[in-house]
């Protein structure tokens, strides 16, 4: 996603590819021709174009790897780079690969996939955190599994080309899309979701709109405001907050660890101050990840410029 600047200096969102139509369709091909094993290789020369002759691009992979490896430079920041836009852009195959080869050509595992069917089926509603962590896609697979309707608080710009698994086959969305550009940012709809014992899956690393509604907390360092909605939410429906990160393990491989389960009492829902060791949890637990497998967190833009 590319981030946009309004009149308000208020942060927007759009989820407009970096990559032309053509280039899409060309890599389509190539995983219908042979999947990962034909298009992997042809990723370099792209990650390559972009690192060497689109320096702005290459620019925005640098404000979290420079919080991340502040001791990095030269030949060391630049592999950083590399590494981190070839992890990106192995998951958007990855993503297309399920939806053309079908989701089983991922070996996805879930440890404690169990754990999370429990919290969905005793019909409170569960809230799942996402992250741009890994291919999310992996996780969106296992979802449809669960035995409740899933909603994604999701923005799509019109004219993005992105297309998720599922748009591949020509299935059916198996989730109920919620627009956070809506009306109170879709809050009705997740209140009502959660109401019913559906699951709602909110990210919780970037910020939309307004600085009132998130909370400074250190990551990597130095201060960055995050995103309070979920952590509200969950307190206000007393709902449980599941913390998911989908990892890469291998070439076809992916393994979901269930970082956090957070349940926040009503009383703490406000002030939004009163949140703030709730969501210190989950930065925490995303300091853990970067420090484990720090080119897997695609963050490119600057979290950290407030």
């Amino acid at each position: 996603m590319i981030r946009k600047e309004n009149p308000d200096n208020t942060k927007t969102w759009s989820s407009r590819s970096v990559g032309a139509p053509w280039q899409h369709r060309f890599f389509y091909f190539l995983i219908k021709l042979g999947g990962r094993h034909i298009a992997y290789p042809f990723l370099y020369p792209v990650v390559l174009y972009y690192l060497f002759l689109r320096p702005d691009q290459k620019r925005k992979s640098r404000y979290y790897l420079e919080h991340r490896f502040p001791d990095h430079k030269g030949f060391a920041a630049w592999r950083d780079s590399f590494h981190m836009i070839m992890g990106l852009s192995r998951s958007l195959v990855d993503r297309a690969l399920a939806g053309i080869c079908g989701p089983e050509i991922l070996q996805t595992e879930f440890p404690e996939g169990q754990r999370l069917a429990e919290l969905a089926a005793a019909g409170e509603g569960l809230i799942i955190l996402t992250t741009h962590v890994g291919c999310w896609q992996a996780a969106m697979i296992y979802l449809a599994n669960l035995k409740r309707p899933v909603h994604m608080l999701m923005q799509q710009d019109e004219g993005d080309i992105d297309r998720h698994y599922f748009e591949h086959s020509g299935q059916k969305n198996p989730y109920q899309t919620i627009d956070p550009t809506g009306f109170l940012g879709g809050t009705l709809e997740m209140v009502a979701a959660l109401k019913k014992g559906d699951v709602v899956c909110i990210m919780g690393d970037r910020r939309m709109g307004a600085q009132a509604n998130s909370l400074a907390v250190d990551f990597l360092g130095a201060p960055v405001q995050f995103p309070v909605a979920a952590w509200k939410l969950a307190a206000v429906t007393n709902t449980p907050l599941a913390v998911l990160f989908p990892l890469k393990t291998g070439p076809d491989r992916y393994r979901i660890e269930l970082a956090e389960v957070i349940r926040i009492p009503q009383q703490d829902s406000r002030p939004l101050s009163r949140l703030t060791p709730y969501l210190t949890r989950y930065v925490s637990c995303l300091e853990e990840l970067c420090a484990k497998e720090p080119y897997q967190f695609f963050n490119f833009y600057d979290m950290w410029e407030e």
